[in-house]
């Protein structure tokens, strides 16, 4: 048989295959290889009736990713328009603590603090390993790559302001982490906002989207199918969609459907709009996804409402300075420098909510600001002593215990070795041998999602045929294969930008 007729043969095949499974077997209420549907009919094969309007570039998501996107975008002359469900802009990336992992930046934070070394490659092997290998190396190596340039255009281009400081993260192996002087995402978020609303990007909020409209199963992605206070609407591409509207940490089914162990009492650090619709509109016109079962508790969130406030932040940055974890019981149970998922589980084996922070007013300059502290003890989120006893009375753990604790990680770091939890121990940490004293309790709470949609170094969404749908991307929270099965702290954010900036250049060249 020659090719010509090898290659009909199976486009006809696929084309059976999927009427079947979208057509056949949804009948009877089922949906296969993720494809969604009504009645007997797939959604691919419907064609709206009218479009209600038409621009070049159209944005799911006002987040990192998509701000990012539509800058790009938008820079290159496409009409783009940004399309939010919620009331207010930004979702998680909004409320999140306010890291960037980079290996360097235009300011040679790391060499002027004389932290050491960090490379390109030095990033791309912890992520990797981080994730415990699932993570697809070519992703990770164009977010490693792309991480200083994205920083450094926030900062020339958006008047991001990051302070003179950088942290060791959990499962970092160099301090690779700086923190934006908001605090908070909102100082890369309003960075992007002001780049990308400069160029002509419209950002429209309180609008759902209700599907995705593609050409048959094989064709062009054509448009959006929205619902806003003017009704239902459909919105037509000119060149192509981007999806950037992040996980689905918010929504309790989906989480269990994949990972049964979330259980619904967990709390969730994220907004209540990460409910991952798109995800599952992407695969109803036939998107690949993966690692779906990988989601990431964050360790440190406020114990009783599992949101991701400043004091929160503070026991992602310290470990790198000396802060050590305790439980109810005044000792350690963990290292203090592992990923968050091994911190995670190693808080919920105490058997006794919270786990707490322990750290010094010696450490302060080197994680935040005095003024933050102040705030946060304010609010009840900082407990403080100026002796290890009365901070241990204010934690209600046993006092004794804590001062042991406290003198042994004090020796381990004057030995230069932690024989407990194997911790490496760096110059850069300060015993606590001087007052005041501070502690912040913290409990898990479901974080990040790892999986997605699959795409390549492109931004493009791969089908489960493994081809790009075309005039399709998508960048952040709701893709899969950058993380791997855990992801390390700080990496998000440099990997929403990347990416966005990679689906929004591209979606501006394609052809109309």
């Amino acid at each position: 048989m020659d090719k010509e007729k090898i290659d009909s043969n199976i486009k006809s095949t696929r084309r059976d295959f999927l009427k079947v499974t979208g057509g056949t077997i949804a009948a009877a209420g089922i949906a296969a290889n993720g494809f969604l549907l009504r009645g007997s009919e797939a959604w691919a094969e419907e064609k709206p009736e009218t479009w209600n309007e038409e621009v070049d570039v159209l944005i799911v998501g006002s987040g990192f990713a998509g701000l990012a996107a539509a800058a790009e975008a938008a820079g290159r002359g496409s009409k783009t328009l940004i399309l939010d469900k919620m009331p207010t802009y930004g979702g998680n990336s909004i409320i999140n603590g306010g890291e960037y992992a980079s290996w360097d930046d235009e300011f040679s934070l790391r060499k002027k603090l004389n932290l050491g070394d960090d490379t390109s490659k030095l990033h791309m092997t912890d992520t990797i390993k981080g994730g415990d290998f699932y993570n697809i190396p070519a992703l990770v190596q164009v977010m490693v790559d792309g991480a200083p340039s994205a920083l450094n255009w926030m900062i020339d281009e958006g008047g991001l302001k990051i302070r003179e400081l950088v942290n060791r993260a959990g499962g970092h192996s160099a301090y690779r982490t700086r923190t934006c002087t908001d605090g908070i995402g909102r100082g890369y978020t309003e960075a992007l906002r002001k780049i990308a609303e400069s160029k002509g990007t419209e950002i429209r909020l309180g609008t759902k989207v209700t599907r995705i409209w593609r050409q048959g199963l094989e064709g062009p992605v054509l448009g959006l199918a929205v619902e806003n206070r003017k009704g239902r609407q459909n919105i037509r591409i000119r060149k192509a969609l981007v999806l950037a509207s992040g996980g689905f940490g918010y929504d309790v089914k989906m989480r269990q459907d994949f990972n049964p162990i979330v259980t619904p009492d967990i709390n969730c650090t994220n907004h209540k709009g990460a409910t991952g619709e798109m995800i599952r509109y992407a695969q109803a016109i036939g998107a690949d996804t993966l690692h779906l079962a990988f989601v990431q508790l964050y360790p440190f969130a406020e114990p009783e409402t599992g949101i991701l406030d400043t004091p929160a932040v503070y026991p992602f940055r310290g470990p790198g300075f000396g802060m050590v974890y305790v439980d109810r019981n005044g000792k350690r149970y963990v290292s203090e420098l592992e990923r968050r998922d091994v911190c995670a589980r190693a808080a919920t084996a105490t058997g006794s909510k919270p786990t707490f922070s322990v750290f010094s007013e010696k450490m302060i300059p080197l994680m935040g600001t005095k003024e933050e502290v102040k705030k946060g003890i304010a609010k009840g989120r900082f407990m403080t002593a100026m002796t290890i006893a009365d901070l241990a009375k204010e934690m209600d753990v046993p006092g004794s215990h804590l001062k042991d604790t406290i003198s042994r990680h004090n020796q381990y770091l004057a030995d230069k070795k932690d024989p407990e939890f194997n911790k490496p121990v760096t110059a850069m940490m300060v015993p606590m041998t001087e007052g005041p004293f501070y502690a912040v309790a913290q409990w898990p709470a479901v974080h990040h999602t790892m999986g997605g949609l699959r795409i390549n170094e492109s931004a493009q969404v791969i089908d489960i045929w493994g081809k790009p749908i075309p005039h399709l991307y998508a960048a952040g929270e709701i893709t899969g294969g950058v993380h791997g099965s855990n992801r390390l702290g700080s990496n998000a954010t440099p990997d929403c930008i990347v990416f966005g900036r990679i689906a929004g250049t591209n979606a501006a060249k394609e052809k109309a």
